[in-house]
Formats: C-alpha cells, structure tokens, sequence
C-alpha cells in the first residue's frame, strides 16, 4: 500500500522507525525488534538507510521481511551523498523488485573528509526525487526541518529549497525530531503560506536515556524546552526512571497534536520495541489499531 492513501484516512494513525544492524552478527536481535515493533500494526514502519555501509545492505532486506512477512507496509529510506547515480539506480530496482512501494528520498549528511559533490553522484535531494519519480511508481517521501536545516543560513532559504524539493515530485514530507509542539505548529503555518500543500508527519523521538541528548544536538540543534531540561535534570541519571520520563512526555506531544487535528505521527522508536508498546498502550483509546 502506498502512504499517500493512509494518509487520506482522517483516524490518527501512528507509524515506527527501525534501523538495519551495524554487523551482520546483529541482523537476528534487529529483525526481533523490528517484529516486535510490527506486533503492534502501526500504520507503516520505516527502515533507514547507512549509504556505503553496513547497514545499508540490509534496508532493502529488511523492508521487504516486514511487508510480506509482517504484514506492515513499509518505506525504505534512500539516502544517495555517497553512492554514485548508478548504485542509486540499482537499489532503487530491488525495491521495485521486491514490490516495495514507498521510498523516502533523502541526501544525507555531507562527509567531513572528501569532496563534495563527485562526479556521478547527487548534490540534492530534489536530484533523486526526480530520478525516483522516472524509475517507477514509487510513493517519495522526504525530510523537513521545522526549526530549519542546519545548513541553511534563514528559515526563508529553507522554506524556498523544500518548496522545490516537494514540487519534483514529494508526496509526504516527515519533519526531524522536535520537543516544542509550538514549534510544529508555527512551521505549518509557514509552509503552508508558500504553497507546500502536501501532507506533513511529525517526527517524534522519545528520549529514554541522556546520552541520546548529546547525539541529538549534535546532529540538529534541536531546541530543548526548559520542561524537557527539567526532566533530564530530575531523572537523567536513573535509567528506569529517564525512560518512563521520556515516554510520558513523547505520548505527550503524541496527543497533543493528535488534539489540534495532526492525525498521523512517526516514531523514531530506536528498534525499542519495549518503549513503542508503551506509547502504543498509553494511545489505546486514542489511536485505534
């Protein structure tokens, strides 16, 4: 099934993110997770894409184990800053090979040592949704950035490049994670009024340890609320506690947007299956599976 007709359905909807193994050794516990996590019928489950490595091997592997096994449509990331056009264009045949439909299209972090970009290779995003879109017919998703993209100078810029990438061919977009719904809602407003009409799924992670903390805002700079801070603060450095903390407060978020008409939520589960029950139970009356 194609996400653009699940995300037509006006019920909430909640979708989960697993991630392939870094060492084959690891591929059994990933797929027991990502089983675990299918258990619970989200909408679709997303598996992330490692572009030259391991983990990249098994996208394809593993989105296909949970649509013809689980039963879960599935979105294969695609991430294309270090593979030429053409491994682009071989990986994009083996998910039409394995009946994948749905692909989210994204470039990637920029690689600290090397050139950028190489010959054959793709400089933006917009590049390979086009390619996607001549490949087949694939539902693309792609990546938004509600408190900006770290590499835009102003939000406007960024606006204007996502309004691009979404007219090559974008039929959802899901946003980076973020921990102020006021956030969410006044980047809404702003795409909104450029035109980017397309449907937008917030990214939520819910924060179960501190040291997740440090990679968060090193890879965003992610704005934390003074709420969130406290909570850190409290519980931080009593694991049982930090996860029931962050899970309280990512279902939080959930049903708050939920609240303001924003139906369809993803998950960055981190192939918890233990925190994505609990999100799904504490939902029980609000998203119906």
């Amino acid at each position: 099934m194609k996400i653009r007709d699940i995300l037509k359905e006006e019920t909430p909807h909640i979708s989960f993110e697993v991630f392939p193994p870094k060492t084959d050794d690891a591929y059994e516990s990933v797929m027991d997770a990502t089983e675990k996590i299918a258990a619970l019928h989200p909408s679709y489950m997303s598996v992330t894409y490692g572009a030259g490595g391991g983990t990249s091997k098994n996208t394809v592997r593993i989105a296909s184990h949970i649509k013809k096994d689980f039963g879960v449509t599935s979105l294969a990331h695609l991430t294309c800053v270090s593979s030429t056009k053409e491994e682009v264009h071989q990986v994009i045949e083996k998910l039409k090979e394995q009946g994948i439909e749905n692909i989210l299209a994204l470039r990637g972090d920029i690689p600290k040592d090397g050139e950028f970009p190489l010959p054959n290779h793709y400089t933006y995003a917009s590049e390979l949704i086009e390619d996607i879109k001549k490949q087949g017919d694939f539902c693309i998703g792609a990546a938004c950035y509600p408190e900006g993209h770290i590499e835009a100078e102003h939000k406007k810029e960024d606006i204007l490049h996502l309004k691009h990438k979404v007219d090559c061919g974008v039929d959802f977009l899901t946003t980076q994670m973020f921990f102020d719904n006021n956030i969410m809602y006044n980047f809404l407003y702003r795409i909104r009024e450029k035109g980017i009409t397309v449907p937008v799924l917030p990214g939520i992670m819910p924060v179960t340890n501190a040291r997740q903390v440090k990679r968060i805002l090193g890879m965003s700079g992610t704005n934390l609320p003074e709420r969130f801070r406290a909570i850190l603060d409290r519980f931080g450095d009593d694991p049982r506690a930090m996860q029931q903390a962050g899970i309280a407060y990512a279902t939080d978020q959930i049903i708050d947007l939920i609240a303001n008409g924003i139906n369809h939520i993803h998950i960055y589960s981190m192939n918890k299956p233990e925190v994505a029950r609990a999100i799904m139970n504490n939902l029980s009356d609000i998203v119906k599976q």
